[in-house]
């Protein structure tokens, strides 16, 4: 795949906000900020008492558009709740880009809804599916297979750390050691899925240099963005998971390195006195198209 086809396949997920669907001023504010995905929630942030009211908020905010280049997903009851069923047909009916499934464990929580979508002719409404429970650690495989399967429409994975935490009983500490080896299972499941995947939310949104740590470690472990919970934490996040000004400069340069026709079949060649494989063009590539694709975002 070239890169300027990655440029068109690649969609910018470093931040994710999520917005209580019960709250209609939150939902018009968010029209103006600088943030890639709309989290409208109708699940945790939504007491009771005021679902339905928030379903029918959310769902006239997205068809009533005006959310530009963000892409807005709809968080759903799960489908075991009295209010999963009429939550999924009113998403469907308003058209986001994805409909958000909460505490995903297998199969038999994706494909009754991928049927249903396929049944309604929502081609263009994709699934993401929350991982935060030990049942979705312990089933990894079946839940990865589901992503390959391209009936299933899954397109992004988001890690609930608070709902893993809660269920384990392990304790979110700075650094996150504890979580760490079912964080890089769920990267797994999204990545042999095709998968984007996005980290968890940092509860504590005043402290924003431990945000800034959190957002660099996950951007190290190779995950797309972070999910958010407020948005004084959209800077330090969206910096944090968009390639660096040196990181695409290098890229570019190894490309056009490969590129030369004495290098063209090469597996290895020399940059700037370093040894570079194929390979780390190939990463290159997609560096440069995920910063194409958020300066397209930003110039929209």
């Amino acid at each position: 795949m070239s890169s300027s086809e990655q440029v068109h396949s690649i969609r910018p997920r470093r931040s994710a906000l999520y917005m209580p669907g019960s709250n209609a001023r939150a939902l018009e504010k968010a029209k103006g900020l600088n943030v890639d995905v709309l989290l409208l929630d109708l699940e945790d942030a939504v007491a009771p008492d005021a679902k339905e009211m928030a379903r029918t908020q959310v769902c006239e905010a997205v068809a009533g558009g005006g959310y530009g280049y963000r892409e807005l997903v709809i968080r759903i009851n799960g489908m075991k709740t009295p209010w999963g069923q009429e939550d999924l047909r009113a998403a469907v009916a308003a058209k986001p880009d994805a409909v958000l499934l909460p505490k995903v464990e297998s199969l038999a929580d994706i494909k009754p809804v991928a049927d249903y979508l396929t049944e309604q002719g929502a081609d263009s409404v994709r699934i993401w599916a929350m991982l935060e429970t030990p049942g979705a650690i312990l089933n990894a495989s079946e839940i990865a297979e589901a992503a390959k399967d391209p009936h299933n429409r899954l397109d992004v994975f988001i890690i609930g750390t608070n709902d893993l935490s809660k269920e384990s009983g392990a304790k979110i500490l700075p650094g996150r050691a504890v979580l760490m080896p079912w964080l890089m299972t769920f990267l797994a499941i999204a990545r042999v899925g095709g998968a984007d995947i996005l980290d968890g939310v940092y509860n504590n949104f005043s402290d924003l240099e431990g945000f800034a740590e959190e957002c660099k470690q996950g951007a190290e472990m190779g995950l797309d963005g972070k999910t958010l919970i407020h948005p004084k934490q959209l800077g330090p996040c969206n910096t944090a998971f968009a390639p660096s000004k040196a990181d695409v400069e290098w890229a570019k340069k190894m490309i056009a390195e490969f590129e030369l026709p004495e290098n063209q079949s090469k597996g290895a060649v020399q940059v700037d006195g370093k040894m570079v494989e194929r390979l780390h063009a190939d990463i290159g590539r997609k560096t440069v198209a995920i910063a194409e694709a958020i300066k397209r975002h930003v110039n929209a």
